[in-house]
């Protein structure tokens, strides 16, 4: 179907050509008044301001969208989530406000082995039909492109049924899905002691399914004091990578133990997390080809210190944003609070908060051909505002939902 979008008043990232942002370009953020934007075949076939439209559209299409006051945007591109999870974790959160710490809540069985129960007990078709009713929610909030991870199974069986479960919404939705395996997440009560076996099991029993049933795009690993050493991390990731699965890690959540170092050393597409960043973290990160991925959502929910954005932009670091969606310490997948809080939280300018939450996390999912810019070409994924006075109400407006519709594939959602 072929539909024309008309009297939009302001098409938003308006871009040629691709580029990963990085300093100050990242608060450069290409944009069209009263503009027009043509979708054939759910893709962007044209767009350019309304005066332009008679050369470019010589013929009007039957289907018509008056975008009267409204903005346009590409879709979120949402580079980090755990949206496969069994039931939720609330009583975890009234023990955070009565003051019990992360490791005090998982020595008394919460957090991550809690899911982990959960997800165990649950088949998957439950599993898939509460992980549906997820994405089709985010999707309704302005998210066409998302990667969605494991880590909750910790056992062979569990993590493949997480694993199914994504390629099946891949499969069924039309939103651009990267899956990532994180086996790797914690250890299970069993291999406490004995952290080799279970490293064994991820490397000879989870990974050769994975890559026989084409289950994952990349692993991941939570790197951090108590989970996994950076040097267990590139066991785990070299043996991914040997099935092709590129590395997107946890890094520097709780502390700074070399592993952004190590990420970098493997070439990872993104190091995700990064609350805690030394000046050696910092201006390694920056000259390297590794995205920096900022999940201000998890600092604000377990109140810790937000990423260093600021210092990571104006280092040359090249960084995205993520809402981190998980039942424990972001359960929330609205990439529109996420850009909001970046701003008023981190100090990010608005553009640099969208142009981080839509192109260059699209190149956190290596989906940036595809999604995070108007570009022709590109899946017709796009956001369409609430009438709004400027691009920078979005932000400023954080507690109203300013999201008119979304379409994704050319299709209102």
């Amino acid at each position: 179907m072929t539909t024309l979008i008309t009297n939009i008043q302001q098409l938003v990232n308006t871009r040629e050509h691709n580029q990963l942002l990085r300093g100050k370009s990242l608060a450069e953020l290409p944009t069209i008044d009263n503009a027009f934007l043509l979708v054939e075949d759910g893709l962007i076939a044209e767009y350019g301001a309304t005066y332009e439209l008679a050369l470019k559209v010589p013929q009007l299409p039957k289907h018509i969208i008056k975008a009267d006051g409204q903005m346009v945007l590409p879709a979120w591109c949402d580079s980090h989530t755990h949206l496969v999870f069994a039931g939720s974790r609330e009583s975890e959160f009234v023990d955070k406000i009565n003051g019990l710490s992360y490791a005090e809540i998982a020595a008394k069985g919460g957090g991550i082995l809690n899911s982990a129960k959960k997800l165990n007990d649950a088949t998957e078709d439950e599993l898939f039909n509460q992980a549906w009713k997820r994405l089709m929610e985010v999707a309704r909030l302005g998210t066409g492109a998302i990667e969605i991870k494991s880590g909750y199974g910790l056992t062979v069986a569990s993590e493949l049924k997480m694993l199914r479960v994504i390629k099946r919404l891949k499969e069924q939705s039309g939103l651009l899905i990267k899956a990532s395996f994180l086996g790797a997440h914690t250890y299970p009560v069993q291999y406490k002691e004995d952290h080799a076996a279970y490293i064994d099991s991820i490397i000879n029993e989870m990974l050769p399914v994975i890559a026989a049933e084409k289950l994952a795009d990349y692993i991941d690993v939570f790197c951090e004091k108590g989970f996994f050493s950076p040097e267990e991390m590139e066991t785990i990731c070299r043996a991914g990578m040997q099935y092709g699965l590129k590395p997107k890690l946890h890094i520097n959540q709780l502390n700074s133990i070399g592993g952004i170092q190590k990420a970098i050393a493997l070439n990872a597409v993104s190091v995700d997390h990064l609350e805690i960043m030394t000046g050696e973290d910092v201006s390694d990160l920056a000259a390297s080809g590794t995205i920096g991925t900022l999940l201000p959502t998890a600092a604000f929910f377990l109140r810790m210190q937000y990423q260093p954005a600021r210092q990571l932009i104006d280092s040359g670091c090249a960084i995205a944003l993520a809402s981190d969606y998980n039942p424990g310490s972001s359960p929330s997948g609205n990439m529109n609070f996420v850009t909001a809080l970046s701003c008023i939280q981190m100090k990010m300018l608005p553009e640099e908060a969208i142009n981080a939450a839509t192109i260059n996390g699209a190149y956190a999912m290596e989906l940036e051909k595809e999604a995070g810019s108007i570009s022709t070409g590109k899946k017709a994924n796009l956001v369409f505002t609430k009438p709004i006075p400027s691009l920078t109400y979005l932000p400023y407006s954080f507690g109203h939902n300013l999201v008119d519709k979304v379409m994704i594939n050319g299709e209102i959602v």
